[in-house]
This record gives structure tokens, sequence and C-alpha cells, in this order.
């Protein structure tokens, strides 16, 4: 059979097209080999040590009662360039009061939705080439204690991994052994846990779905708050610099409702007080930060109300699962969401003297101040929480008299020494 010169060209074609495929073929299995060869762990991953030394890390304490500080400051006292590394689950509350210098660094491992993984690993942050591991509550007496323990790790390296210190205590040391089992560990209920421990991490309350419905994951009347007792005016949320968790404030919201109403009805006059009023009249509604709601009543009005005169003998629980009673921090009153919730709205009682409005119980705020009973002559109706409240007239003067000029336009936490609004955001 005779081949044209046309099949010719063809043929030799398709073999330069197959001999440059098998090229390019070779080509990138050759470089993907080469990438395999030369891959090394991101430095973001697995610091490597800049220097020798020996970094203490602060693990385990409780957050209600410890003596961090004071360890911290007994590492500095015998070696100021000490590095010290303070690590917890979350933002421990009432916050430690550490030194503020740049060898002392507090990690929080409790991963963030807004802040990048690497921030809660506690590795980024150790940059000598040991650790030390150091129980809450012990106090350092020299600074050759570290060193004698580098040195025996050293004297032993390849044979030894840990080198361990003894820690003098004067109480006895009692270890409770116990063995928790998993109960119902059905399958079918392995991604609701997933779900709720994803949530429970994140500090995330509710959810709103595509189809306008919301789903709850914080607190309720049957269960506590979301934020421990709050100190200095400053609750712990606002170190996590976030504001008052939904749910709280859908319980405030809820408890300021019913109260007002059984006010109301009662026939004892009110008015928004304090932060409320502010809340009012910047948001027509609860400041976003705030733990509780204040309303002021008038003295000679108590005798109206059942629930308020019964309480002198012991507080109360109503129909509604609310909580009546008499506050333990001076002489006004306190209605709370459950014998659980314990987010309240406070009742101050005033009484007029000599044109102005004072009480018997005073607290260290700005805003705790006498002030002329025309304030309220006549009461108004303000749009507040969802419905509608009586507050002073001319609020704005009120607010004025009580915070500063300018306090609707200009807001800030309640204790800006501790922890400053940050305007910009």
């Amino acid at each position: 059979m005779r081949i044209t010169f046309c099949q010719g060209v063809l043929a030799l074609a398709i073999v330069i097209n197959l001999l440059i495929l098998y090229y390019v073929s070779r080509l990138q299995q050759r470089m993907l080999h080469r990438h395999r060869d030369h891959v090394q762990p991101s430095s973001r991953l697995l610091p490597v040590p800049q220097k020798l030394g020996v970094t203490v890390i602060i693990r385990e304490f409780e957050d209600f009662e410890n003596y961090v500080p004071g360890v911290v400051q007994s590492f500095l006292k015998q070696k100021p360039e000490q590095p010290v590394m303070v690590a917890a689950d979350t933002l421990p509350y009432p916050p430690l009061v550490l030194p503020d210098v740049p060898n002392v660094q507090l990690v929080i491992l409790k991963p963030a939705p807004d802040q990048s993984a690497h921030v809660s690993r506690p590795e980024m942050y150790v940059k000598t080439e040991y650790v030390a591991l150091v129980p809450d509550g012990v106090k350092v007496d020299s600074t050759r204690q570290l060193d004698r323990m580098l040195e025996e790790f050293k004297a032993n390296q390849g044979r030894v991994q840990m080198v361990a210190a003894p820690v003098q205590s004067l109480a006895p040391l009692h270890c409770l052994n116990l063995k928790p089992t998993s109960l119902c560990s059905a399958p079918h209920t392995t991604s609701g846990r997933q779900r709720m421990r994803v949530f429970r991490d994140f500090g995330i309350k509710r959810v709103l779905l595509e189809d306008g419905k919301q789903q709850w994951f914080g607190c309720s009347k049957e269960t506590p708050r979301c934020f421990s007792t709050v100190h200095d005016d400053t609750p712990e949320y606002l170190y996590q610099n976030r504001w008052t968790p939904p749910c709280c404030l859908q319980a405030l919201r809820e408890t300021a409702k019913y109260v007002i109403n059984v006010l109301e009805t009662s026939g004892v006059r009110y008015w928004l007080e304090g932060g409320t009023l502010l809340g009012a009249a910047r948001h027509q509604d609860i400041i976003p930060w705030d733990y509780d709601v204040d309303l002021g009543i008038y003295l000679e009005d108590i005798p109206n109300c059942d629930l308020l005169r019964n309480v002198e003998s012991g507080s109360i629980v109503d129909e509604k699962g609310f909580v009546w009673e008499k506050a333990i921090e001076g002489d006004f009153y306190r209605v709370q969401y459950s014998e659980h919730n314990h987010l309240h709205v406070d009742l101050w009682p005033f009484y007029p003297k000599n044109g102005l409005m004072t009480k018997d119980t005073w607290m260290d705020h700005r805003q705790d101040v006498e002030f002329p009973e025309h304030f309220l002559k006549p009461l108004l109706p303000l749009p507040f929480a969802g419905f509608t409240a009586l507050a002073p007239n001319n609020y704005r003067s009120f607010l004025e008299l009580k915070f500063g000029a300018g306090v609707i336009e200009n807001p800030e936490y309640p204790n800006p020494a501790l922890k400053k609004l940050d305007k910009g955001k």
C-alpha cells in the first residue's frame, strides 16, 4: 500500500504531539516530586525558639480565687525579663491584674470566630528553648531554681525528657479518682452535641435562620444568666469585647415590661431612671451593654402594690415565676427574672423633700443624685424596649443633670477607667 504525502505529514504530526504530551507529563511529575521533597512545616504552625532560656507557663487556676498575679510577680522579682505566659480556657473574670510588660502574656485558648486561629495557640507565644509548667500558688525564692532544673535537663539530654521539682505545701494533697462514663451516646445525637459545643465555644446565643425564624441557645428562666457577678460596674463580656448577650437583653425586656405593668395596675408612680432612661433616649431600648433595668418609684405609693408591701417579710415568687425581694445592698427593691436567672429590675424609692426628689440609699454612681421634682410633673410616655413606659419630662436636661452635658450623643462604658468604649468600631 502506498502512503501519500498528506498521510505522512499527518502521521508525523500525531507522533510529535504524542512526544510533547509525554514530555509535559514527565515534567509535571518531576515538579510534583520536587515540591513534596522540599515542603517545610509552616513557621506559623511550628514556631522555632528564638533564644535560649525558659518560659514559665501557668495553666491551672480558678477564676474566682487565685494567686496568679502573685506567682508572676515572684518570678519577675527574681528576674524582670523572665518570659511568663498565663494560659486560660476563657478570659478570666474578675480580670487578672498582670504586669503590663511585653514578657508577660495572657493567652486565651478558646477560639473566637473574629480572631485568627494562631491567637489561641500557646506555642505561638513561646520564644525560648524550654518551658516550665508552674502551678498556681507557688512562690519562687531564687533565680537559681529554674537554672538548676535547666542544668539538670541539659546534663541528661537524650535520656531525660522532663525535669520535675517538688512544691512545698502546708496542706495535704487529695486526689479524687472520677470515672466518667458516656451515657446515651447514640450516633444520631452526635451532630446535635457537636453543634451545641460549637455554639458554646463561640458564645453564640441566637441563630437567625434563612426563613426568618430564630433559635436560642442562651439563658432562660430555668438556667442562670450568661455572665457572673459584676465587679466594678464592668461585666465580664466587656473584657471579651462583646456586649450583653441577646438572651439576657430579651429577659431584661420581658422583666421590665412585666414589672411596669404591675406598677401601673397597682397605682404606683414610676419612671425610667439612670442608664435605663439613657438607653430609652438613645436607642429606645436597653443600652446594648447594660445588665439591669432601673426604675424610680414614689416611696409613698409602695403600699398600693401587694407584692412590694409583702416583701418586707421575705422574697416572693409570683404566679409568673418572677422573684420580688428587698435588695440586700440597701433600701430598695429588686425583681428577678426567675429563681434561677438573676437578671433583674431595680426599683428605687424616692420621696420629695424641699422640692427635691431624694432617697435613703445612695450608690457611688455619678448619676445617683437628688433632682428637682418638677421633672416628674408630669411624667411623659417614651418608647422603650418594644413598649411605652413613663419617663421624666425634659428627659435630656434630666440626663445631663445626672451624667453631664452631651451624654446622649457621647456613649461610654460605665467604668471607662477599666474598660473604654472603642468608638471607632
